[in-house]
């Protein structure tokens, strides 16, 4: 996978958890004035969840580490294509040597 084309499942990801993030606000909110201990220690929950999820979603940190690991599979498997194609290119030529013998 290109790097551009990681860059774009890692924004349609955070995309989507900005939705899923706004949407249990808007969840939080609707709920603020319904009574009873569950509830609210549920909305307590959801709460430091979403704080949490907001904290990962704008870790610099975290995107630069994404970021190297991207640029590391990337060149990892730009480096170790061409062995794998040179052992096919190999096999083939083989392959091809053997059957013509007869």
């Amino acid at each position: 996978m290109r790097n551009g084309a990681f860059q774009s499942h890692v924004a349609d990801l955070r995309s989507d958890l900005q939705s899923v993030a706004r949407d249990a606000e808007a969840l939080l909110k609707a709920t603020a004035d319904v009574a009873g201990e569950r509830v609210q220690e549920a909305r307590a929950r959801a709460q430091e969840t979403l704080r949490h999820t907001y904290d990962r979603i704008y870790d610099r940190k975290m995107q630069k580490q994404v970021r190297r690991l991207a640029r590391e599979t990337d060149s990892y498997v730009r480096d170790h294509s061409w062995s794998a194609i040179g052992i096919a290119v190999g096999v083939g030529l083989l392959v091809g040597l053997l059957t013509r013998r007869d």
